[in-house]
Formats: C-alpha cells, structure tokens, sequence
C-alpha cells in the first residue's frame, strides 16, 4: 500500500458549478438530435429555466441533463404538465418514461451531449470554459494539501476527456482522475482503499454517500456531504452518523480536524 493518504472528491458541484455549461451543452444536444417535428413543439430558452436549474440536484449522470433540456422546453411535457415537485418525487421514472417517449437511450444521449461538447471545445474553447465558475475557496484548499502530506483524486460521472481540460484550467493536478467510463463511484473506492489510506470523500449526492456507507468494506472512509454543492431541500437533514456536513469554514481546517 502507498503511504500518502488520498482525499477523493467529486467534481460538479463539489470543485466547479457549471450550471451555465451543462444547460448550453444540454439544450444545444437536443436541438442537434431532435427530428423536425420535435423542434416545432420545442422552444429553447437562452435563460436557464428554474426547473432546470431546480432539479439539478437529482442528475445523477450527464445524459439526464439532456432530458431535463427537452423536458422544461416542451409544454407537452410530463414536466410542464405536472410541475417539479411532482417530477422529482418520481425522478427515475419520469427520466425514463421521458426517454421511452422520445425514442432515446442513455447511450445516444451521452455520446451525443460529449460531442456537443468536443464542438463547444474546438469553436471557442475560452468560450466553454468560461461556463465554468470553479469553487475558489476549494480550489485554494486543493492546492495546499500537499503541506499536510495528502494527494488528492477525482471522481465523477462526467467525462474524463473534459473533467481533466478543466482541472488542467483550474491548475489543479490532482493524482488520479476517474470518470463515468472507470465504473461506479462505489467500485472505484473499492478498487482504491485496497491501494490506498482514503482520509475523505467529499461528495453532494446524500444518495451516493449512502451507497458508500452501505458497503461494508468502505465503512473506512470518512464520507462528506459537500453544504455548497447542488443538494435537494432535505439533503442537510437528519444525516446518517457516517456522514458529515461540511461548509467551507470546516474545509479550511486540516483534515484532522474535519471529524
């Protein structure tokens, strides 16, 4: 095993908020993959809807947010007609009713939301990246950990192709980097924790840092519930005694005295 311990976190929402980014790449993937007939029923804002911006904290993985594009810009849409509240009580479901409807797959979706980006990138690539708005108060901490003897790795479901441009932009090197492509978030840590001390994971899905408590051999790991990141109402609420809160004041402190 490899002596220098790791913190491992997520990235959108945790180091960077790129709402801005995900609603052009969104909405810009749907107008490049919906038919004729779907466009005329289909009007894009060039504001970010509240619903988009409401139920970001239920996506899970990239191709949802091309969902949600097509979802808030339709007024036949099972979204309009019901509202957010009733959507995101029943947020897979919907997903994947709205997937059936439209004759898509998680697959077209995704592989068609990264090609959008890849164009986005060779267009205007300052142009992209300025739809990111990275945490700075994170970014700083980041960049002090190695004074305390800690590396850190990244974890997400976004691509590892654009998560590794924009850490490169953020001048953040951390030691290992994963995507959507290396697995589940759970099957990574697993693979990890047999090479390595994880002193934390910062995360600001509950449901994924649940997921983490719920695997017996990872009951190791410190797990954080990021307070800035996208969290739905309730996310702060009646946590599990595994996972802790924290705000960016708690960040500042070494992590000995995170927990």
């Amino acid at each position: 095993m490899i002596d220098k311990p790791l913190l491992v976190l997520d990235f959108d929402g945790v180091i960077v908020d790129g709402i801005k980014e995900y609603w052009s790449s969104s909405h810009q993937t749907c107008l490049n993959i919906c038919s004729a007939k779907e466009k005329e029923i289909i009007s894009f804002s060039s504001e970010i809807p509240a619903a988009f911006k409401t139920l970001r904290p239920w996506v899970h993985h990239g191709w949802e947010m091309v969902i949600l594009a097509a979802e808030c810009s339709d007024k036949t849409s099972q979204l309009n007609l019901k509202g957010i509240e009733s959507f995101s009580k029943n947020y897979s479901k919907e997903c994947t009713s709205a997937l059936n409807r439209r004759g898509w797959t998680p697959f077209k979706l995704q592989e068609a939301l990264n090609q959008t980006r890849r164009e986005a990138i060779s267009n205007n690539f300052n142009q992209w990246l300025n739809l990111h708005q990275p945490f700075s108060l994170v970014t700083q901490r980041l960049k002090k950990l190695e004074k305390e003897g800690i590396e850190f790795a990244v974890l997400t479901t976004k691509s590892i192709e654009f998560t590794k441009k924009l850490l490169d932009c953020f001048d953040l090197q951390p030691k290992l980097v994963f995507g959507h492509e290396s697995g589940s978030k759970v099957d990574v840590l697993n693979q990890l924790l047999q090479k390595r001390i994880i002193r934390g994971f910062i995360e600001d899905r509950r449901t994924t840092l649940e997921k983490v408590l719920e695997d017996q051999t990872l009951r190791s790991i410190p797990c954080y519930l990021a307070s800035w990141g996208y969290l739905k109402p309730q996310d702060r609420n009646n946590l599990p005694s595994g996972i802790k809160l924290l705000n960016l004041d708690i960040l500042r402190e070494p992590i000995s005295k995170w927990s």
